[in-house]
């Protein structure tokens, strides 16, 4: 069946359900990192959550519910998960897990503001140090190699990450603070 052409494309359903996906996919990770062991195990969650997400997306009538929705959607299937992994020694008890979700739900506001400031002030540091940042903490980055390619030790690669982190920290909690008396 044709979109109708009268209506604009952001009221296509999936095109409304890829938006709000995509816009709160990293707040979803860290929520549904607090309740798996391994990062494998996150991707399966994330990957299963989101195909239900996307099915029963007709259910959600109000779409700024999305994040707390999708919340829901995570936990389910963090329990699923927990229960194909029950064998593993270090599971939290699903009473933990159901008040670290809820607390994630929560604090999902808050953790959109944290990423947007944070966001704006890796933009706002110099070329070659926020390429350096982004390089160290790209997926199977290895320290050494890095160091090696810039011509440092590693100690001393540390030390420079260590200070662009605090930098960035101290950026984002101004940023959070300036956000804070607009309000």
């Amino acid at each position: 069946m044709a979109a109708d052409p009268a209506k604009p494309a952001a009221q296509d359903p999936n095109e409304v359900f890829l938006r709000l996906w995509t816009h709160h996919e990293p707040e979803l990770r860290a929520f549904v990192r607090a309740g798996v062991p391994n990062a494998v195990e996150v991707d399966e969650v994330m990957q299963e959550t989101s195909l239900v997400a996307w099915r029963k997306f007709s259910s959600l009538s109000d779409v700024s519910q999305f994040p707390r929705w999708a919340c829901l959607i995570a936990r389910y299937e963090i329990l699923m998960a927990r229960r194909r992994h029950a064998r593993d020694r270090l599971v939290l008890d699903e009473d933990i897990l159901a008040l670290l979700a809820d607390e994630g739900a929560e604090e999902m506001p808050v953790r959109q503001q944290q990423l947007a400031a944070l966001e704006h002030c890796i933009a706002k540091l110099p070329r070659e140090r926020r390429e350096l940042a982004l390089a160290a903490y790209a997926p199977a980055t290895k320290m050494k190699e890095l160091a090696a390619q810039l011509g440092r030790t590693e100690g001393s690669l540390y030390q420079l990450l260590a200070r662009i982190r605090q930098e960035l920290l101290m950026c984002v909690e101004r940023t959070l603070a300036q956000e804070a008396q607009k309000s």
